[in-house]
């Protein structure tokens, strides 16, 4: 083996890198086929007016869009999921899902609806959603929310019980935002903090460009990624449930539409052994 040269190493190490590479490739799964919503249902809450008040106690429903606020549009040469935010609900998968690595790409659309109608965009990504539809505001499940909104990807609203503690510090308008160094806080509805967190930095391209998102979720622990820059990590993450804390660790992936026209693509998941180290920082 002394004899042998240094090149024959060198081949060696790319094929063995290249075999690693592949395999982790090969655990990814694609949740949106490029197609059609195979895997997906939709949901859609009762219709609201321009400032947000309920038309009707009525949901659309499961399954059901008049409006086609869900559609899979040809969009320069690709297959892309446009949500047009006009009703507010979201598209949810009909798996269960944990410890897991979720990446996706999002952009803005122009049009904006009723109450967020010349406001910021908003959509969000709900993860560990679980129980009824419609548990918040009529549309979502209970759930974690990533949050998607021009300027404020990265936050975190707890959704219909959903509950998480995040390292943070208290602004003089006594809104909360991410630290890294600062007091472990419970974010929940029913908390002094409330239930909404606001991620540190901002990593957001600008409108109409398209933006990857990371969800890391490893036990009660996950991290919120834009266009690779950590905003936040939280943990324990759990609900309240008549009262009762439980853990909240699995559940479906549910975006939103909520007011505004969206894009998202290449949505893929793999499984999750441990958050990488150096995002924990």
């Amino acid at each position: 083996m002394r004899n042998l040269p240094a090149c024959f190493f060198l081949l060696l190490f790319f094929f063995f890198n290249s075999l690693r590479l592949a395999a982790q490739k090969n655990n990814w799964q694609t949740l949106f086929n490029g197609k059609n919503f195979s895997g997906w249902d939709t949901y859609l809450g009762p219709p609201l007016d321009n400032t947000g008040k309920k038309i009707s106690e009525v949901p659309v429903g499961l399954n059901k869009d008049p409006k086609n606020v869900f559609t899979v549009i040809d969009q320069n040469g690709e297959k892309v999921i446009r949500i047009s935010g006009e009703d507010w609900g979201g598209i949810a998968t009909k798996k269960v899902y944990s410890n897991f690595h979720l990446q996706l790409k999002f952009k803005w659309g122009s049009l904006s609806w009723g109450q967020k109608k010349n406001k910021k965009k908003d959509s969000g990504l709900l993860y560990f959603a679980t129980g009824e539809n419609g548990a918040d505001y009529g549309a979502w499940m209970r759930s974690q929310e990533f949050q998607i909104e021009e300027g404020n990807c990265g936050d975190y609203w707890g959704v219909a019980g959903g509950m998480q503690d995040i390292p943070s510090v208290k602004r003089p308008d006594s809104s909360y935002v991410y630290d890294a160094t600062g007091t472990l806080n419970t974010f929940s509805a029913t908390s002094a903090t409330g239930r909404y967190c606001m991620k540190q930095g901002d990593a957001e391209n600008l409108t109409g460009e398209w933006n990857t998102v990371d969800l890391y979720c490893s036990g009660d622990t996950s991290v919120h990624v834009i266009n690779g820059k950590v905003m936040m990590v939280l943990y324990h993450s759990a609900q309240l449930e008549n009262g009762t804390v439980l853990p909240l660790t699995k559940g479906k992936i549910q975006i939103q539409s909520e007011g505004a026209e969206i894009f998202y693509k290449q949505i893929n998941i793999e499984p999750l052994s441990a958050i990488p180290e150096n995002m924990l920082k």
